[in-house]
């Protein structure tokens, strides 16, 4: 009998800057799955995992919500794991990259990259905000495309025609964090030198089977014979993220200390359960490492990591497994048009084991996209979930609690006959082992119509009827719960909870692969039956629908940043706009943060007829500047020390007076007059309105 294997799994690193939603969840159920299989195996495998917490987003939406960004990733990090904990998606640890563990291995990589002349510093030009005082990453730069001209396109890419460019080719750029127009500055920043021959020789001999699937091994050739570019890996201060040894101001980008994130993870798994980490990273290690990863992050994982881990003197991983992205109804998801249904809201209606189900059975190891189809969601989950699976125990269990004392008796050999073969076979397990969990999936329903019928053509609720056929009955009976214990141990990587309440149910240790296959013993005590499974209601479908509807409707191009208003107009349909004339759902009001404001200050704005400058304390270190249309109704000093609300997350807006960084709320009618909202007594400033 071979040794357990050894392995370590991981996922990609989300990022603490916002909500787990469906999509994300195809890597980490898929993960998960593959995992659990491994120990139901009795390897030795540990799947570890982090929030990627580091970089500019998270430093200005911090900034934004008056916490430090150490706050906001603690408050991500709990709202993750709990999501991830909904799902039932077990990692052996969840850390942070922001830990002493990922720094010491970002230095120890970064340190031997730069003593293998692997690292060069060289004066770049990039777009400076003169109002912020900082460098602006690609996507907090905003303009006109150079190549359709179509407006407020990012500084990398243009998603009106799709075309790429750099950031400095834009008509009429502007930062897209204060609306300032940005300067042209040059600052020295640290490359990694892909390009070297030796990265090139190393990568050539590294992408291949079975280190990538085939299908990513071509893309990644066609990236490596056009030639690699060097990576930038520095960013300039203000950063939230590691600052580089020996570079005062200069700090990790995110995307290099990211996947060192792995292994942060994975030491502090090791020192606290006492095991060693270069079992698993040294060069000649054994042991096996395994990435599951997006296909838009290939380039990342199957280029730039393995040729850094290479050249820092740590093993190469193992397997790096690619998979596509998911779509809702035929639709796109867009996490930054908010076109996706959150984990949270899923749970809120939904069995979370349902989902697992149906992803399961549309994977199949590839970098295929797959589809979340919800009218073939409920279909599928009733059909086999509850109409094949559960059906067999509901059918038959309740016989052996009332006319047998919750005991078994004999099986039929020849009916089990089928199912043993199938064990003996392996092809479940292969089937596992190379992520073709569709194929499994469909294999162990084959099984189930096999079990169905088998019970069909007995039909022991006719049996129990009749007087003489005792000993008939308790053999179908029992020989059908064998049949089903079969069908849970293959279902168990995709329906843990389930396969847990089935174990308590049939009075079994863990389920596990092993071994030899053998029935149910006679005599064997089983407890009381009790459902398994509901049904899923095409209404908590259509309710969860409901919850998410902005996300699952068409999304209207945004306004021009620069020149919208203070508000935004969906496109809809007529019949869209009747129906929703009057109603909005409780996510679509969670979105907008109303404060308590006291009005610090207040005062005209010269060459403006209808505006006042407010500064409104809102409990944040310093008052915000709002420019309110409120002239006509109230005298500057009859405001000072008022307190009102405000909405506090709209986006701020460039105005020629100023910036303006917020609204007050008013309220207007058909007589005349304006009349800004008071609080009641007690309110204190920061709170919020709900």
């Amino acid at each position: 009998m071979s040794s357990p294997r050894k392995i370590l799994v991981t996922s990609a690193l989300p990022y603490a800057n916002g909500s787990i939603h469906l999509g994300h969840l195809v890597e980490y159920i898929q993960t998960d799955i593959w995992v659990r299989f491994q120990k139901m195996h009795g390897n030795e495998c540990y799947y570890c995992c982090a929030d990627d917490t580091h970089g500019t987003p998270i430093m200005l939406r911090a900034e934004k919500e008056g916490i430090s960004p150490e706050q906001l990733i603690d408050r991500v990090w709990h709202e993750h794991k709990r999501d991830f904990d909904g799902f039932h998606v077990a990692f052996d640890n969840y850390y942070s990259t922001n830990s002493p563990e990922t720094r010491h291995y970002a230095d120890t990589i970064y340190t031997r990259l730069k003593e293998a002349g692997l690292i060069e510093v060289r004066a770049i030009e990039q777009f400076y905000d003169p109002e912020k005082a900082m460098f602006l990453p690609d996507r907090f730069i905003k303009g006109e495309c150079p190549k359709c001209h179509a407006k407020d396109q990012y500084g990398d890419n243009c998603e009106a025609c799709g075309a790429t460019y750099q950031p400095t080719e834009l008509i009429d750029p502007y930062s897209a964090v204060s609306g300032a127009k940005p300067v042209r500055k040059t600052s020295d920043h640290y490359f990694f030198k892909l390009s070297d021959p030796r990265c090139a020789d190393f990568l050539q001999g590294w992408i291949v089977p079975p280190h990538v699937q085939a299908e990513a091994g071509n893309k990644l050739n066609e990236w490596l014979s056009g030639g690699l570019s060097d990576w930038d890996i520095s960013r300039d201060a203000p950063y939230f993220g590691f600052e580089i040894p020996g570079a005062p101001g200069k700090y990790y980008y995110v995307w290099l200390d990211a996947p060192i994130g792995y292994m942060g993870s994975f030491q502090n798994l090791c020192d606290r359960n006492g095991m060693e980490f270069g079992e698993f990273w040294r060069p000649d290690s054994e042991a096996e490492v395994y990435h599951f990863i997006g296909k838009d992050i290939l380039y990342f994982h199957a280029l730039f990591w393995p040729a850094e881990l290479h050249h820092a003197g740590f093993r190469t991983p193992t397997g790096v497994f690619c998979h596509g992205f998911l779509t809702v109804n035929g639709s796109k998801m867009s996490k930054s048009r908010g076109t996706f249904i959150t984990a949270e809201s899923y749970l809120q209606h939904l069995n979370p084991e349902w989902l697992r189900y149906y992803y399961a059975a549309k994977l199949n190891g590839s970098m295929e996209d797959i589809d979340l189809n919800l009218e073939d969601f409920t279909a599928r989950v009733n059909a086999d979930l509850v109409g094949k699976y559960v059906n067999i125990a509901s059918r038959c269990a309740g016989f052996i609690t009332k006319k047998f004392a919750g005991r078994l008796g004999p099986v039929d050999a020849a009916a089990t006959a089928e199912f043993q073969a199938a064990f003996e076979a392996g092809e479940i397990a292969q089937s596992y082992e190379t992520r073709d969990y569709g194929r499994a999936l469909r294999e162990i329903m084959r099984l189930a119509d096999v079990a169905n019928l088998y019970i069909a053509d007995r039909k022991p609720w006719e049996m129990a009827k009749q007087e003489g056929r005792e000993a008939e009955l308790h053999q179908v009976c029992s020989t059908a719960l064998t049949l089903f214990r079969d069908l849970t141990l293959y279902l168990k990587p995709v329906l843990p909870m389930l396969a847990a309440q089935v174990e308590a149910f049939l009075n079994v240790p863990a389920l596990a692969w092993g071994g030899s296959w053998a029935a149910l013993p006679a005599g064997h005590a089983i407890n009381e039956y009790k459902h398994l499974m509901t049904r899923v209601d095409a209404k908590q479908v259509e309710a969860m629908v409901e919850a998410n509807k902005q996300s699952l409707a068409p999304t209207p191009e945004p306004a021009p940043a620069r020149h919208a208003e203070h508000q935004q107009h969906a496109a809809q349909s007529d019949d869209a706009k009747a129906a929703d004339a009057h109603y909005i759902g409780i996510d679509d009001f969670a979105k907008v943060d109303l404060r308590i404001a006291r009005i610090v200050s207040a005062s005209h704005v010269d060459g403006a007829d209808k505006l006042l400058r407010l500064e409104l304390d809102i409990g944040e270190a310093k008052p915000r500047q709002v420019f309110a249309g409120i002239k006509s109704a109230y005298a500057p000093e009859s405001l000072v020390g008022r307190l009102t609300v405000m909405v506090a997350n709209l986006a701020p807006r460039k105005m020629k007076f100023g910036m303006s960084e917020g609204m007050v709320l008013a309220a207007s009618g058909d007589a005349p007059g304006l009349f800004i909202l008071s609080p009641d007594a007690g309110a204190q400033p920061g709170m919020r309105v709900k």
